[in-house]
């Protein structure tokens, strides 16, 4: 597997506080080279050896405005217990249903534009239902739980331009922990 000439953006960058737009079909072949890329650098990142090899922090998801382009783009690369893994490739993502219930990732969410370690507690929504468009422009439904819930909310507040970093308060980065359950 050749790594992607990916440059993701750090948290600095005043590109990821844009508003991502959205995305008109069908697909130019150089967006859907830059789906298929972000896809194989996510996939790379979650195996061992290319993530050492390559010196990649391990990563599930990326927005396409963490690469510099703001359209309603994001996929999500889930490691399946068996080696194998499932893409998610959104795009135009409008959230439809959430659970009342809310959730925390326990050691803290992560991502590859914040190049920081994080305290804090980043509630959210225990269960999604999702609405958005597929690579030909087909409309589609998927509803999601827990951390596929948690990365799919993380990267459409990407095309939002909001950082996790800003749902975490600086003064009580663990407040009102017990009200929401940890995963």
């Amino acid at each position: 597997m050749k790594l992607p000439d990916l440059t993701i953006l750090d948290e600095k960058d005043k590109r990821l506080r844009v508003i991502s737009e959205e995305v008109k079909f069908p697909l130019s072949n150089e967006t859907k080279d830059k789906i298929n890329d972000m896809i194989t650098y996510l996939t790379m990142s979650q195996i061992e050896e290319y993530s050492e090899k390559y010196h990649l922090r391990a990563g599930m998801g990326l927005a396409y405005v963490q690469i510099g382009i703001p359209k309603r783009i994001f996929v999500i690369v889930e490691e399946l217990e068996d080696g194998n893994f499932k893409n998610y490739i959104i795009i135009n993502p409008k959230i439809i249903s959430h659970s009342e219930e809310q959730i925390y990732v326990g050691e803290g969410e992560g991502c590859l534009s914040v190049n920081r370690e994080v305290e804090g507690i980043v509630p959210r929504f225990a269960r999604i239902t999702i609405e958005a468009q597929d690579l030909d422009g087909n409309p589609f439904r998927i509803r999601v739980r827990e951390d596929i819930s948690v990365a799919f909310q993380h990267e459409i507040d990407h095309l939002n331009g909001i950082l996790f970093v800003d749902k975490i308060d600086p003064q009580n980065p663990y407040k009102n922990m017990d009200k929401y359950r940890e995963i």
